[in-house]
C-alpha cells in the first residue's frame, strides 16, 4: 500500500482553497460556511483528486462525507462535456443503510447545487417505480444500499458500465450486517478499470482481505480516533448495577441533564422498554431501531431535529452516519464492547465548536468494555461516584511486565481472537 505526501507546510492550517475545487464548488461549501477542511478531508481530497484508489479508516463525525464528495465533483466536473443525451452513471456510491443513502444524497445535492451534475438515491423500504423513472431519466451519482441496487440492476432499470468512481462507504458496518457477498457482486457489475475508494469506521480483518480483492494499490489513510475525539466534549463514567441504570437514567434526567439527548442501548428490546418508561414518565421522547419502517424512522429523526421530541434512544446501526445538529449530551446506557464505536457514539454531541457531555453507565458485566475504551482514548475517564446507585468500581490493574517469551506463542489461537463478535 502506497503514501501520499500532501501539499501542506509544517504548522499551516489547510484551506479549501488551496485544494484546486472549481469556484462552483467553493461557492456551496462556502454557503455551508465551512471554512477550512477536516483532518480527513485534508489527507483524503489530494489523492482523490490525482486519481488513486484510497483506503480511509476514520470514526463518524469527522468530515468522511465531503472527503469523497468534493474530489468526486471536482473529478466529473473535469471530464469534457458530453453530447447532450441521457446521462449514465459515472460514480456509484453504496452504503449500508436507507438513513445514510439520504444523507450522503443530501450532502452531494447542496455541494454540487451550482453545478449541471445530477445525484440520487435508491433504498429499501419504498416503491421501486419512483426510483427507476429518476434512473431512467439519467443521473452522474447514484447512492445506493446493496439490496436495492441489485434489484433494480437485475430489473434492467440500472446499468454499471459507465462507472468511473467506486465508492463503498462505512464498510466495516456493511460487513458488520452480512452484505459482503452483495458488495462483490456490485464491484464486478462495474468496469474492471475504475478508481476504487473504501471509506470505514475500523479496518478489521476482513475489510483487508475485501479491499485486497477489490481495490489495485491503494493508499493508506488512517485517522486516529483518540486523536480525533472533540476536546469540547466532557465524559463522565457511572458504575452501577445493571437493575438500576433506569433509575439512574431517571435521576440524572431529572436533575443533571437538559437539552437534546440521545441515548444509546445496545438491542431494539432496550430501546422499546426504555422508550415506553421515559414516556410514563413524562418525557417527550422517540426512538429508531432496525425494525422500525422507514417512515418511522424518518418522522423520528424529524421530530428530535425540530425538538417535537427532546430524547432520542437509538441502536448504533439505526443512528450509523445521521446528522443532527446541537445534540447536547449523549448517555451510553449500555457500554459498547467495540471501543471505536464509544468514539462514534460521542462524537454526535461537541460538535462544530460547541460544548457537549458524554454519560457512561457501567455494570460489571461491561468493565472489560471500559477498559478497552480507555486503552483507545489514551486516557482514563473520569468516574462519578456521587450518585444514588453507585457499586463496587473494579480494580485498575498495573500493567504486569510480558514473562512470555517472544519465541512462545500464547493459549488462544488467532483464528480465536478474530472472532471478537460486534453486536452493534
Amino acid at each position: 500500500m502506497g503514501s501520499f505526501k500532501l501539499p501542506l507546510q509544517k504548522n499551516t492550517q489547510m484551506q479549501f482553497t488551496e485544494l484546486h475545487l472549481n469556484a462552483s464548488l467553493l461557492k456551496a461549501i462556502a454557503e455551508e460556511r465551512f471554512q477550512t477542511p477536516t483532518r480527513v478531508q485534508e489527507k483524503a481530497i489530494p489523492p482523490i483528486l490525482a486519481k488513486k484508489n484510497v483506503i480511509v479508516s476514520a470514526q463518524t463525525g469527522t468530515g468522511k462525507t465531503a472527503a469523497f464528495a468534493l474530489p468526486i465533483l471536482q473529478l466529473l466536473l473535469d471530464r469534457p462535456t458530453p453530447e447532450k443525451k441521457t446521462k449514465r452513471i459515472k460514480s456509484l456510491i453504496v452504503t449500508p443503510t436507507r438513513e445514510l443513502c439520504l444523507q450522503i444524497e443530501a450532502n452531494f445535492k447542496s455541494y454540487a447545487k451550482h453545478t449541471d451534475l445530477t445525484t440520487t438515491a435508491v433504498y429499501g423500504g419504498v416503491s421501486l417505480t419512483p426510483q427507476k423513472e429518476i434512473l431512467k431519466e439519467g443521473v452522474d451519482i447514484l447512492i445506493a444500499t446493496p439490496g436495492r441496487l441489485i434489484d433494480l440492476h437485475k430489473q434492467g432499470a440500472i446499468d454499471l458500465r459507465a462507472i468511473e468512481i467506486f465508492v463503498l462507504d462505512e464498510a466495516d458496518l456493511m460487513l458488520d450486517m452480512g452484505f459482503i457477498n452483495d458488495v462483490t457482486t456490485i464491484e464486478s457489475l462495474c468496469p474492471r478499470k475504475k478508481q476504487s475508494l473504501l471509506f470505514s469506521a475500523t479496518i478489521p480483518d476482513k475489510i483487508v482481505a475485501l479491499s485486497e480483492t477489490m481495490i489495485k494499490n491503494p493508499i493508506t489513510i488512517k485517522i486516529n480516533p483518540a486523536e480525533t475525539t472533540a476536546k469540547t466534549i466532557g465524559q463522565l463514567l457511572y458504575y452501577s448495577p445493571k437493575k438500576n441504570k433506569t433509575d439512574l437514567c431517571l435521576h440524572l434526567l431529572r436533575n443533571t441533564i437538559n437539552g437534546k439527548i440521545i441515548i444509546f442501548r445496545r438491542t431494539r428490546i432496550g430501546v422499546d422498554k426504555l422508550e415506553e418508561t421515559l414516556s410514563k414518565n413524562g418525557y417527550k421522547v422517540t426512538s429508531i431501531h432496525g425494525e422500525k419502517t422507514q417512515i418511522i424512522r424518518n418522522k423520528a429523526i424529524e421530530d428530535f431535529k425540530n425538538k417535537k421530541a427532546t430524547i432520542l434512544i437509538a441502536t448504533d446501526v439505526a443512528a450509523r452516519g445521521i446528522d443532527i445538529n446541537n445534540v447536547d449530551a449523549i448517555i451510553n446506557f449500555d457500554i459498547p464492547n467495540i471501543p471505536e464505536t464509544y468514539i462514534h457514539r460521542i462524537g454526535r454531541t461537541g460538535r462544530a465548536g460547541k460544548s457537549g457531555i458524554a454519560f457512561s453507565f457501567c455494570s460489571p458485566d461491561e468493565d472489560t468494555y471500559i477498559k478497552t475504551i480507555e486503552e483507545l482514548l489514551q486516557r482514563p475517564i473520569k468516574v462519578i461516584t456521587d450518585h444514588p446507585y453507585p457499586r463496587v468500581q473494579p480494580k485498575k490493574q498495573k500493567k504486569q511486565p510480558n514473562t512470555i517469551s517472544k519465541h512462545k506463542k500464547g493459549r488462544k489461537s488467532e483464528a480465536s481472537k478474530k472472532k471478537k463478535k460486534r453486536w452493534y
